[in-house]
């Protein structure tokens, strides 16, 4: 069974890495669900505005967001339950990791494309 990977911060526009996410979890057998309140899907993907609007669980979050969106959204990933928190760099702001942290959670502070072993530079 895939694993379920929310991108937060996903983008039509492949050039950015919240797009970037999307294809490479897809081509290493993820489910995605893009999270952004910017488009009604991603890559053909539904999107959805919050990780709160997907009915199911969700097995990790990946964060692509500048640290002023991500603190809000932090809270909603602890509040689905999510409990693997990717904070990919420049989403990686010392309020976010501080927000994570008092809220239980534990983020990877890195590149989630490269933790699951693909290169952005491929997509």
């Amino acid at each position: 069974m895939p694993r379920v990977v929310a991108v937060v911060g996903a983008s039509r526009d492949r050039r950015k890495f919240g797009n970037k996410a999307v294809r490479a979890f897809r081509h290493a057998g993820y489910e995605v669900v893009p999270i952004t309140t910017a488009a009604d899907a991603v890559e053909g993907l539904p999107a959805y505005p919050s990780v709160l609007d997907v009915a199911g669980p969700i097995d990790l979050a990946t964060v692509y967001l500048e640290p002023a969106a991500g603190e809000a959204v932090i809270d909603e990933i602890a509040r689905k339950g999510i409990e693997e928190v990717w904070l990919n760099p420049g989403a990686d702001g010392a309020p976010v990791v501080a927000r994570a942290r008092a809220l239980g959670l534990e983020p990877i502070l890195d590149c989630s494309i490269v933790g699951i072993g693909e290169s952005p530079a491929a997509y």
